[in-house]
Order: C-alpha cells, then sequence, then structure tokens
C-alpha cells in the first residue's frame, strides 16, 4: 500500500497514510467483532438454559449490542467524589487501548500482517501483561474497598498466569523455532503425519494447549476464574464505580482481550490461517476466513465454560497456577527441548 501512495506523496507521508488505513483495517473490524461475540455470548449463555436470548432489537436480535452500546454512550458519566479523577478515567482507556494494540502482530494471511517482526510473541507477551494496569489503576482510583480488593485480586491473578503462559509459548518456540507468528504459522504446515496443520496435536504439545486454554480463561478473567468480579464478594469488583462509557470501555477491552486470546490460540496450537489440513482444494478458501472459524471455535468453548462450569474460589485459583500449571509447564519445556535434541531437530 505504501508503494502506491508513493505515486502521489513523499515517501514519509506515504507510510504514514498507509500505517492509519493498514490500523483501521484491523481495529474497526475488531471493535464491530466484539460487539458480534458479546451478542453470540449471550446467545450461547440462553441456548444452554433452554432460553432465546436477544431476539428483539432488528433481524434475530444482531442489533442488540448496538442497542446497549448506544444507551451507555447517551447515560451520564458519574465520577465518585473521593476518586482520583484522573486516574480513574484512564483506567478504561489504558484497558481498551491495550486490547487492540496487540492485534499488531496477528498474520490474518500470509503477508497480512500489520507488523511482521521477528519478537511478535514476545510483543504480545509484553502488551497483554500492560493489561493489569488498567484493572489496577480503576481499583485503586475508585478509592473503595471492593474495586481495591478487586484490584488485589487481578494483579495476583493476571501474574499467576502469565508465568505459565510464558513457559507454555516457550514449548511451542522451542518446536517452531521462531518467535515470529507467521513463522509459527508455517511450521505448523503438514506437521502431524504430513497431513494435518496443527501443533495442538502432537503428544507433547496437546497437553500445553489443554493448559494454554485454561490459562487465556483465568488471564482474561472470564469464568470460573471470574474472580475480579465476583457479584456475590465483591459487587462488581474493579467496575462498581463505573458507568456510562467508561464501563463501556471495560467490557470493550475485555471481549477485545478475548478474542485476541483465541486468536493466539488459532495461531500457536491450530495452524492459524492454513486449512485444517493438507488438501489442495482447501486452500482456495481465504487464509483469513479460517483464521475468523478457528477464533469463532475458540470463542464458542469461552462461552460453553462460562455457562456451564462453577466459579472457583480464589485459593483453589491460585494452587491451580502455581501448585500444578507452573511445574507442569517447566516439565514439558524440558521434555521438548529433551525430544527436540534427542531427535536432532535443534538448529
Amino acid at each position: 500500500m505504501t508503494g502506491w501512495f508513493t505515486r502521489f506523496l513523499p515517501f514519509g507521508w506515504a507510510w504514514f497514510l498507509a500505517t492509519i488505513i493498514d490500523i483501521l483495517l484491523i481495529a474497526l473490524p475488531v471493535m464491530l467483532a466484539v460487539a458480534m461475540v458479546i451478542y453470540a455470548d449471550r446467545k450461547i449463555w440462553a441456548a444452554m438454559a433452554l432460553r432465546r436470548g436477544p431476539n428483539v432489537v432488528g433481524p434475530f436480535g444482531l442489533l442488540q449490542s448496538f442497542a446497549d452500546g448506544l444507551k451507555v454512550f447517551l447515560q451520564e458519566t458519574i465520577i465518585p467524589s473521593a476518586a482520583n479523577k484522573g486516574v480513574f478515567l484512564l483506567g478504561p482507556i489504558v484497558t481498551f487501548t491495550v486490547a487492540l494494540l496487540a492485534w499488531a502482530v496477528i498474520p490474518f494471511n500470509s503477508g497480512a500482517i500489520l507488523a511482521d517482526i521477528n519478537v511478535g510473541l514476545l510483543y504480545i507477551l509484553a502488551i497483554s501483561s500492560l493489561g493489569v494496569y488498567g484493572t489496577i489503576m480503576a481499583g485503586w482510583a475508585s478509592n473503595s474497598k471492593y474495586p481495591f480488593f478487586s484490584a488485589m485480586r487481578a494483579s495476583a491473578q493476571m501474574i499467576s498466569y502469565e508465568v505459565s503462559i510464558g513457559f507454555i509459548v516457550i514449548c511451542v518456540v522451542l518446536w517452531a523455532g521462531t518467535f515470529n507468528l507467521n513463522g509459527i504459522v508455517l511450521a505448523q504446515k503438514g506437521h502431524v503425519l504430513g497431513v494435518i496443520n496443527a501443533f495442538a496435536l502432537n503428544p507433547l504439545l496437546f497437553p500445553m494447549w489443554v493448559m494454554f486454554l485454561i490459562s487465556a480463561m483465568a488471564e482474561t478473567q472470564r469464568p470460573p476464574f471470574d474472580l475480579t468480579e465476583a457479584e456475590s464478594e465483591l459487587v462488581a469488583g474493579y467496575q462498581t464505580e463505573y458507568s456510562s462509557m467508561s464501563f463501556a470501555l471495560f467490557w470493550l477491552g475485555e471481549y477485545a482481550n478475548v478474542l485476541l486470546m483465541c486468536a493466539l490460540n488459532a495461531t500457536l496450537f491450530w495452524g492459524g490461517y492454513l486449512p485444517p489440513v493438507e488438501w489442495a482444494p482447501l486452500y482456495w478458501v481465504p487464509g483469513w476466513l479460517w483464521l475468523f472459524i478457528k477464533i469463532g471455535m475458540g470463542f464458542f468453548v469461552f462461552s460453553w465454560v462460562k455457562a456451564t462450569v462453577p466459579r472457583y474460589r480464589y485459593d483453589q485459583l491460585m494452587r491451580l497456577g502455581w501448585k500444578v500449571f507452573l511445574p507442569l509447564s517447566l516439565l514439558f519445556v524440558v521434555l521438548v527441548s529433551g525430544w527436540l535434541m534427542a531427535t536432532g531437530r535443534f538448529g
């Protein structure tokens, strides 16, 4: 795109304009997808509880999320008198912005990536770790005990599961031999029996996929790990004092993070934009469509768990992270690296 604009503009302006358009081509569909997955989430919950779910606003209720967005946009933003106003308003902005920044390195197709950097996976780990700051800022600035308790829980929870996620992705990086997400996708081509494009069906990496999926739910504070906003204990957690668009930004950030984790799940373990199996006719389907299908299947699992699994106690959550996932992920780092050395795959 930059090359096309250089016909009319100096290179600097051409690069700037092309980059802005690329960012919008990612950010706007992600925000539209967030609205749609909120609707899908509610429909899945309803189906599992034998209810109808949203079915009034628009055909099949498809416009319900947009109606809810308009409602909160028109509401008054109320800031508690004892709150630190600057930090209070900055919290949801940080949460939403960080959730969008990570999409810059997700490959939607071969060559369809905003920033094809060699350390794409490290970039995502760094950016996603910043998300906790929005929650902590919101909890502290509210100057209220329930949001503050929630912020304390959030910081402990995110740190606990980021450690295990880090060791899990090390196993994938060892096998793929690169931190570049596009390279990780291509390393999965014909990985199982020369036919299946997926790391997840590798016996050594399948347990890592299961642990990644569960850790992703904890990292994004989805049920059964939504201890930061447990309504029976903390009213609404760090969101308690928020209203209007500041509350909506938390919701948008949360679902953007969930979609990001589903995209990472598809990219790291299920072949990303590659078709499920090596069969020439399947390559006629655009790569981005395969990626969206895999993201959708991952999101269905997230919703399924939310609708069916009861909430963990906080001590159970910490025990799972530190006493189960951390030792297991460390063990599999040793097993994977040992196998790769024994079979001469390193180098």
